[in-house]
C-alpha cells in the first residue's frame, strides 16, 4: 500500500452550530456544503472538507442503515490549520480584528514561516500558517 497523499476531511466539534456557521461561513467565507439540523455542518476548503460536528449528536449510533457511520465525538478544544500566503495572513489578521476575534498569537517559527492563532466560538484552536512551515511552497500550488 502507498501512503495516503492528502487529508480529504478534517473534523472539529462544536455544541453551537449556529455560532460555528457564523465563524466558518460568515467570517472565513467557507462554502457551506450542507447542514443537518443540530448534528453537523460541512464546508468546502480547496480540495478538502471541514466537518463541524456536534459531539452530543455524533456519539449516538446511526439510525440509518444506508449510512452506517460509526459513532464518534470529542470533547475539549481541537486544533486545525489553514494554509495561507504571507499576504493572505495580513488580510486574515485584519479580518479577525474587524470581526472582534482575538488573535492569541502571531509569530514566525524558527524556519521563518508565520502563524496566526485564533479560537473559534467552540474554543477550537484555529491556525493560519504559511505552508513553508511544513516544507510546502506557495499555497496556490497543488500540494498533492
Amino acid at each position: 500500500m502507498k501512503a495516503p497523499r492528502r487529508v480529504l476531511e478534517t473534523a472539529l466539534y462544536a455544541d453551537d452550530l449556529d455560532a460555528a456557521e457564523g465563524f466558518y461561513g460568515g467570517i472565513l467565507h467557507l462554502e457551506k456544503i450542507t447542514r443537518v439540523g443540530d448534528r453537523h455542518v460541512f464546508y468546502r476548503c480547496g480540495e478538502g472538507v471541514l466537518l463541524i460536528f456536534n459531539a452530543k449528536e455524533t456519539t449516538r449510533p446511526s439510525s440509518n442503515p444506508a449510512l452506517p457511520v460509526p459513532p464518534h465525538g470529542s470533547h475539549g478544544p481541537g486544533h486545525m490549520c489553514f494554509g495561507a500566503s504571507a499576504a493572505e495572513l495580513d488580510a486574515i489578521s485584519g479580518t479577525m480584528i474587524d470581526a472582534g476575534v482575538t488573535i492569541e498569537a502571531d509569530f514566525h517559527w524558527p524556519g521563518g514561516a508565520r502563524s496566526i492563532y485564533v479560537r473559534d466560538p467552540a474554543g477550537n484552536s484555529i491556525e493560519f500558517a504559511e505552508p513553508g512551515l511544513w516544507g510546502f511552497d506557495d499555497p496556490t500550488k497543488d500540494l498533492r
